[in-house]
């Protein structure tokens, strides 16, 4: 991989390189646009393609066009933010790299892995910069539970997403959530009234859950069954 601004050429790692501005990467790109564990481009045989950790705000590119995840042929242009590097050495292989890579069906999760999911994420969903998802103390605190709990859930939930042991497992994690879609950025919370100012400036997440058919009622609002907005109105009543 060749960086456009030095020119500097970077030889990829066997299996997985780590590109980012951080210190612990393979691949380090000091360019502000440019998150500290960006991106990963893995090599699998002949098949070389990148990784986005669906962690940035800027995003990566290939060929001016976004991605989450996609197979690379020699000659492309990658972008890390605004940093771009060129891709070379790949073997051609009969590989149409308009097609992302497929990822796998999100599995069945309980109530409380839907939390902890959403805790681990929730940094990556803000209007800050990222740094790096939840760690398991800050995950119990959220939650009120404990560190030893919330490490068991998260033991349970990389086995439910196949994420193998290694480095940067949260990541994995947390990157796999958010590229399936099962969470997602919220607006801020903001309430006009009377001046008062949000309590919370940072955007929160939530899981996406399937709509219930019209009618159904499940005991909670998400659902469509009795909770806050009708307790509220049978008060008012």
């Amino acid at each position: 991989m060749r960086i456009e601004d030095s020119g500097l050429v970077m030889p990829l790692r066997p299996d997985v390189t780590t590109v980012g501005r951080g210190r612990g990467v393979d691949i380090r790109l000091d360019d502000p646009s440019v998150s500290r564990l960006h991106a990963e481009i893995i090599r699998r045989g002949p098949y070389v393609y990148v990784v986005d950790m669906g962690l940035s705000r800027n995003g990566t590119r290939v060929n001016g066009r976004p991605i989450a995840r996609r197979v690379l042929e020699d000659g492309d242009v990658v972008s890390f933010g605004t940093a771009r590097c060129r891709m070379g050495g790949i073997p051609r292989e009969e590989v149409d790299p308009d097609v992302e890579l497929r990822r796998a069906v999100a599995p069945e999760l309980t109530r409380r892995e839907v939390d902890v999911l959403t805790s681990l994420c929730r940094p990556a969903l803000s209007d800050e910069a990222f740094v790096a998802p939840a760690t398991a103390r800050e995950i119990a605190a959220d939650l009120v539970v404990t560190e030893a709990a919330v490490k068991q859930h998260l033991l349970r939930l990389y086995q439910k997403f196949r994420i193998p042991e290694g480095a940067n497992r949260r990541t994995r994690l947390a990157n796999e959530v958010i590229a399936m879609g099962l969470v997602r950025p919220l607006p801020p919370v903001h309430v006009p009234q009377q001046g008062r100012t949000p309590v919370d400036g940072r955007a929160t997440g939530e899981i996406r859950r399937p709509v219930p058919p019209q009618g159904a009622t499940h005991g909670h609002p998400l659902n469509g069954g009795p909770g806050r907005h009708t307790t509220a109105a049978r008060r008012a009543s």
